[in-house]
Parts: C-alpha cells; sequence; structure tokens
C-alpha cells in the first residue's frame, strides 16, 4: 500500500510540474494575443480527447487526457486550415500585424522564464539537495597507466581540467561533455593536491568516453542466474560484495578481474547481507568460450548518492548561470559529436524527461523543483530557434512579413508549418 500511495504521489506531482510548463507558456500566448486584440479560437492544456472543455466569449477552454504539451488556437498566427486539414465556417479574421505576431510568439517562451525564476526563487529559500559523495578512486591496476601516473586508490579527485567537482556524476559529466580525451585530473591525498595527466576511453555500453577509474564502492548483486555457482552457494539479490580471495572489493571492475582469474578454483567470499557479514565459498566455473571464470550474477555498483541540502539554495542568477552553462556545454558536444561521442540518441524525448522527473521526485521534491528550472529555461531556448513550428519560426516569419511590407503567402505559411508540424515529435498550434 506505501509503494502504491508512492506511486501515485510521484505521478501526480510529475503531471503537476510538467504540466504547469505548459500552462504558463500557453498562458502567455493566450494573454498577449487577448493584449494586442487577436482571435482566439481555443485554450487547451494537454492532447488528444478531452477531458473537460467550455466555450466562453467565442473561445473553447478545455483540458485534453495527455498531459506533455498543450496549445492556443490563434488563427492569425496560422491558418486553422493548415493545423486542422478543414474549413472554418466562420469568415477569416484581419490580418494581426507583425509587432503583434512577434510580441505573442515570445510572450510563451518569455512565460517559462518568468516561471522559471519564481521556481528558482522556492529553491533558494527552501535549499537544494546536493550529492556530498566524494569522488573518491577505488581499486588502481598496478600495471595500468593510470597507476604509472600516480593515481592511487584512495585519492579523491577534486578537479577536472581546472574545474571543481564535488561527486563521481560530475567528474563523468565532465569527461563525457569535454571535446578531448586528454584530462588534466587534480587528486587530493592526505591534504596534498596533485594533478595528473589521464586519458579516457570509451565505454562500449555507453558509447561514451570516460575515464579508467572506478569508485571506491562495493559492488552490489543485482540478480543471480538460475542454475549457476552464485545460486548454488545462496548469493543473493542485494547482497553486497565486501571481499573475494581475501583481497578488499572497492569496485565492480575489480572483483570481475579477480573471478575471471579463478576458474574451477574454491575461493571465500564475503558479503554484507542486511547489515550482517556472511561468508560463502564459491567456485567460479570456466567460460566454455575464453576459459575465465564466472559466477553466474548481475554486479553493478552500490549507486547510493548521498545529498546534503544547501540552504540557502542557490540564487536564482547563479541557477540560471548553471543552467546555461550546462545548455551551452550539451550543445557543443552535439556540434562536436565527432570528438565527445554524444549524439542525439543520448538526449532525453519526452518519456525521459517524466521518468528523470519522477526520479527526482521520489528522492527530494526540491530536486524536482531545480530540474524544473533547467526545464523551462531549455523550452524557452529551444521554442526561440527559427524553426517554423516553434515560436521562433514565427518571429521570424513575422520578421520578414515586416521587411516586405505585406504576409507572407498563405501557400508559404502553411508549407513551411505543416512540413515541420507532422514531423515534430512535440507539435503546437500556437
Amino acid at each position: 500500500m506505501q509503494d502504491f500511495l508512492l506511486w501515485v504521489y510521484v505521478a501526480a506531482a510529475v503531471v503537476l510540474m510538467f504540466g504547469a510548463s505548459v500552462f504558463v507558456h500557453e498562458l502567455g500566448h493566450f494573454l498577449v494575443a487577448l493584449w494586442r486584440g487577436m482571435k482566439v479560437e481555443a485554450f487547451a492544456i494537454g492532447f488528444g480527447p478531452r477531458v473537460w472543455s467550455r466555450k466562453h466569449n467565442g473561445i473553447e477552454y478545455s483540458v485534453r487526457w495527455i498531459p506533455a504539451g498543450g496549445f492556443v488556437k490563434l488563427p492569425q498566427m496560422i491558418t486553422s486550415e493548415a493545423l486542422e486539414g478543414g474549413k472554418s465556417d466562420s469568415p477569416p479574421p484581419p490580418p494581426a500585424t507583425p509587432w503583434s505576431k512577434i510580441l505573442v510568439a515570445f510572450a510563451g517562451p518569455l512565460m517559462n522564464v518568468v516561471f522559471a525564476f519564481l521556481v528558482a526563487t522556492v529553491v533558494f529559500f527552501t535549499g537544494l539537495p546536493v550529492p556530498v559523495n566524494p569522488a573518491i578512486i577505488g581499486h588502481v591496476d598496478e600495471t595500468s597507466p593510470e597507476y604509472a601516473a600516480g593515481v592511487r586508490a584512495g585519492d579523491r579527485i577534486v578537479a577536472i581540467n581546472g574545474q571543481a567537482v564535488n561527486s563521481w556524476e560530475e567528474v563523468t559529466e565532465r569527461v563525457i561533455l569535454s571535446r578531448t580525451n586528454v584530462f588534466a585530473v587534480t587528486v587530493e591525498r592526505g591534504g596534498r593536491r596533485e594533478t595528473v595527466t589521464l586519458s579516457a576511453s570509451l565505454n562500449n555500453a555507453l558509447g561514451l568516453k570516460m575515464l579508467n577509474l572506478e569508485p571506491q564502492d562495493h559492488p552490489v548483486v543485482r540478480g543471480v542466474l538460475p542454475g549457476s555457482a552464485a545460486e548454488a552457494v545462496g548469493l543473493q539479490p542485494g547482497d553486497t560484495v565486501v571481499s573475494f580471495a581475501g583481497v578488499p572489493i572497492a569496485g565492480r571492475e575489480q572483483f570481475i578481474k579477480l573471478i575471471q582469474q579463478r576458474p574451477g578454483e574454491a575461493t571465500e567470499l564475503v558479503v554484507l547481507r542486511e547489515g550482517k557479514e556472511v561468508r560463502l565459498t564459491i567456485t567460479p566455473r570456466p567460460n566454455p568460450a575464453t576459459g575465465k571464470g564466472f559466477i553466474g550474477a548481475e554486479i553493478g555498483g552500490s549507486e547510493k548518492v548521498v545529498y546534503q541540502v544547501r540552504r540557502p539554495g542557490p540564487t536564482p542568477w547563479e541557477n540560471f548561470r548553471e543552467v546555461w552553462q550546462r545548455t551551452i556545454g550539451t550543445l557543443g558536444a552535439l556540434l562536436h559529436s565527432k570528438e565527445t561521442g554524444v549524439g542525439a540518441k543520448d538526449l532525453s524525448g519526452p518519456v525521459g524527461i517524466f521518468a528523470f522527473l519522477a526520479a527526482q521526485v521520489s528522492i527530494d521534491y526540491r530536486l524536482a523543483l531545480n530540474f524544473l528550472v533547467l526545464l523551462n529555461l531549455n523550452l524557452a531556448i529551444l521554442n526561440l530557434l527559427p524553426i517554423p513550428v516553434l515560436d521562433g519560426g514565427h518571429i521570424l516569419m513575422a520578421l520578414v512579413e515586416w521587411v516586405r511590407g505585406r504576409p507572407l503567402s498563405l501557400r508559404v505559411v502553411e508549407y513551411t508549418t505543416t512540413c515541420l508540424l507532422y514531423t515534430s515529435p512535440s507539435p503546437r498550434d500556437s
């Protein structure tokens, strides 16, 4: 029952937060359109079938089933025929001025920025949980280039290319978004700091580059294969690996490497289960293809992130600056995908955004609010791109109309709009 209530809470919070971002965007279009005396046919939150609708002063207000978007129907911005595929019974309204079109189009992104500022202000006063897991290095192979460069187990990474880092998450982000494979890594040991040059390599599982270092966390058993050596000795999902063959285990790769080195050898395995140490004797079986040992268990990192609430939180300006830097860093990584390995596949669509927002809500509502700042600023930036189906496209067409001294032809407007409207993953009417 408790899990069900948590699921309901998370789902409701995600819908409310995402819906609020869409609502303020469309509200901006709507209010400015009314202010400029433009014709408004409909104002809807969501897509799909109507949940609720009401007509007032010639405007249909509605709430739709799919809370992943919304629209304001403005026939003076984009023809209803182009969007709906049909003819309107009422006579067409007089053309709106280019200046009115620009103001209406710009109002949506502006409202997202205003909303982001208000949310960032709430985060400032409530505080913001920040990860404080220090980026402490686990096992370092003595034959590795990292060991030769002077890196040792227990060292803490404090900076990448001169930029301070406070967690492994930040280390990973810095490396992935960088256009180089060589990094100046500053480590701290015994209060003294030293900067070493390390190379990153491609992680085949993710298709992204990473440093050849692992965190100092004990690996955790995620699953056990039926009939495997792991099942035979009673290894269970959730067991935390403490040592193997008398060697303290500091990371997943170290553990796997030790298993591979001991095919057919009975070996002591110490795990932590429900707060108590359990000693098992396991014999890795030889892999028929490679001859290396394996135990038939899925091994992962602890993935436990420790947060500490920063009070007060970052100021709205600090929050905006961080979002801007991350956005520019991501766009730079995309534009130089050959060097970074970051591509469109690594970006999140609506489903990914919903999932990430849900994860943040389940940890702490303040993390979700902070993500909402990033989401709204990115919505504003995205919508101002000069693409016809987006607000920036409307602004561009209105500027062209202003320069020409007459409206663009209906055929050009319909063509540029519908071409992108039906190929866009998130179409909008306004």
